[in-house]
């Protein structure tokens, strides 16, 4: 077997999963660039992982009990009433999911990440050159870094703004929805084992608690929305970009503590409002998706290689299979790197394009074109979302799809 050198571009959780199914795969010396300057484990926004997607990632060896995480058993979709503290509840739906925050769930990957694994800081990434014979990185923020490293595959796992899927397909780039998510967190045990869905006129708030650094819980929250129109000092967020949190404007600001102050139940409402603003981000929702997962020497993992919009709820769950796969097509290629990727892009492709489809479905019916949530009862909303999942959400993808493992 000959020895492939091979370098991952992105040391997230994307990254790190796919070093290790690299690593377990067997002859391959590897290398992570990781453009972050200091560790990833401060980054404190919830992911979750669907029950049935979470068994068959620990089974694959990928995620175990001993992360840090919190029980999720039913979804209360909640309008406001009056000033009912926790407004009213339009349906309850089971969901079995256990919610992570991101920060710990990378910070267990990162400890997986065999020692072997050259795993770099503060190693930005700025060109990607293949060939027929290798491919070379060239570093630094604007290429004018005079280092050039030289590897007979690249993974790309550097998330939408990707590197690597620019250069695999330059003519693509993620289409943004129309709208936004705000994001961020407060102390507290919030809504216990239920996730909670505020809904209101143009979009939603998903709030759930999840594990928070210090081993006490913390009340998650995403918001999904319009933004009010950006004066020309914002960044075009038709061009891929995000506003970090201590980024969020003052227009931004007002605009989202107004519309929580008028739209939420009492209890939801200091869930959002007791976030700090310097701790409050602001993510554009993308999506796009790519014809192949793997050309030539290059392949991606992750966000890298499908953006699908975060209702879909199977985003982390997406990026740690897409892991499983390399690391069984990389076992089953014995060291045939053509072999390998035509099998690791048969396996991922379509799943990604049916992701990105189920999240342009929720996307559109929960913030682009919202019901008269207030004039629902639980029959309503029932017929509503199983139209949005073609019948069935078990079936559809919604929180992953299942793991085709022999």
């Amino acid at each position: 077997m000959v020895l492939l050198n091979v370098a991952v571009v992105g040391g997230s959780i994307a990254g790190c999963a796919a070093a290790l199914a690299v690593s377990r795969g067997g002859g391959a010396r590897v290398t992570v660039f990781e453009r972050a300057a200091g560790e990833l484990r401060s980054r404190g926004v919830g992911v979750s992982l669907h029950n049935d997607r979470y068994a068959e990632l620990e089974a694959a060896g990928y995620v175990d009990a001993a992360m840090p995480w919190a029980e999720l058993n039913r979804r209360i979709w909640t309008v406001r009433d009056g000033e009912t503290p926790e407004g009213r509840a339009i349906a309850t739906h089971p969901f079995p999911f256990r919610a992570y925050g991101w920060g710990s769930l990378w910070n267990e990957l990162r400890r997986r990440v065999p020692d072997g694994v050259d795993y770099r800081t503060d190693a930005e990434v700025a060109a990607v050159e293949p060939d027929a014979d290798g491919v070379t990185l060239r570093f630094g923020e604007d290429g004018s870094d005079d280092r050039t490293e030289r590897f007979d595959a690249v993974i790309g796992a550097d998330g939408y703004r990707s590197v690597v899927r620019n250069t695999m397909f330059p003519e693509l780039s993620p289409d943004y929805s129309g709208y936004l998510a705000w994001r961020g967190s407060s102390p507290g045990e919030g809504p216990g084992t239920d996730a909670h869905i505020v809904v209101f006129p143009g979009g939603h708030c998903m709030i759930y608690r999840i594990p928070g650094p210090d081993g006490e819980h913390r009340v998650n929250w995403v918001l999904y929305t319009v933004p009010p129109p950006l004066d020309g000092t914002q960044p075009d967020l038709r061009t891929p970009t995000s506003l970090p949190p201590g980024r969020l404007t003052e227009d931004l600001t007002e605009h989202l503590r107004a519309l929580v102050a008028e739209h939420f139940p009492p209890v939801w409402a200091e869930c959002v409002l007791s976030t700090p603003v310097e701790d409050t981000l602001v993510q554009p929702i993308y999506d796009m998706e790519v014809p192949h997962y793997a050309t030539g020497r290059l392949l991606l993992v992750g966000d890298a290689a499908t953006v699908a919009r975060p209702h879909t709820g199977g985003g982390s769950v997406k990026a740690l299979q897409d892991a499983c796969s390399l690391e069984a097509a990389w076992r089953a290629g014995d060291g045939d790197l053509e072999t390998v990727l035509a099998a690791y892009d048969a396996d991922r492709t379509s799943v990604g394009a049916t992701m990105v489809a189920l999240g342009r479905r929720l996307g559109h019916a929960q913030v682009e074109n919202t019901p008269d949530w207030a004039a629902m009862r639980e029959p309503d909303l029932e017929a509503w979302w199983q139209r949005q999942h073609q019948g069935d959400a078990r079936s559809s993808g919604f929180g992953g799809q299942a793991l085709d493992r022999p």
